[in-house]
């Protein structure tokens, strides 16, 4: 596995090793040993999967406040999506800047976004389907999100959003008295 940075720091981008033969394709998407190289030393407690019909489909930007800030280690298996995680950290040089990337069905890639971000997708293809290992467990009272359109993080998505859900849409809208999440 190769990691790369992205400008946000702790948010890296996992390329795999692929072995390819007649028969396809195998990769390693998770090594413990191979993590620590990033100081990564987490456990995953948590596996969700997302399946989206149709291309444009928003879903973000959700993240969970304190004590339950998670890491979460993405990718796509099928289709392809425009995968943004946004630094939410208090304290960070980046607080509210994003990074975005296409994963999908063929590069393989994957993302490893850190505590104190946010996440979302948008699909860029029909039938995409995400798999997300969390290092904490989902707490309801915890769970929140930034609005995907919200012109303080000025986020260029890739298509029209087709398909946003209520709560999604709901979410306000950052203002001066946003503090971002405490680690």
């Amino acid at each position: 596995m190769n990691f790369l940075k992205t400008p946000l720091s702790n948010c890296f981008v996992i390329e795999p090793n692929k072995i390819s033969d007649e028969r396809g394709v195998f990769t390693r998407t998770f090594c413990k040993n191979e993590f620590r190289k990033i100081a990564f030393n987490k456990e995953f407690l948590q596996f969700n999967s997302s399946y989206n019909k149709k291309k444009g489909t928003l879903r973000g930007m959700h993240y969970q406040n304190s004590p339950y800030t998670e890491t979460k280690l993405i990718r796509c298996i099928q289709g392809a999506v425009l995968d943004v995680a946004v630094d939410l950290r208090e304290n960070s040089p980046t607080f509210l800047q994003h990074f975005k990337i296409e994963l999908n069905e063929e590069n393989m890639l994957s993302i490893l976004i850190p505590d104190g971000f946010a996440h979302g997708f948008q699909t860029l293809t029909d039938n995409s389907t995400m798999i997300y290992h969390h290092t904490q467990y989902y707490h309801p009272n915890a769970d929140t999100g930034l609005r995907f359109d919200d012109p303080k993080l000025g986020i260029n998505w890739k298509l029209p959003p087709i398909a946003v859900s209520e709560k999604d849409q709901s979410y306000k809208l950052i203002d001066n008295n946003f503090r971002g999440v405490t680690l």
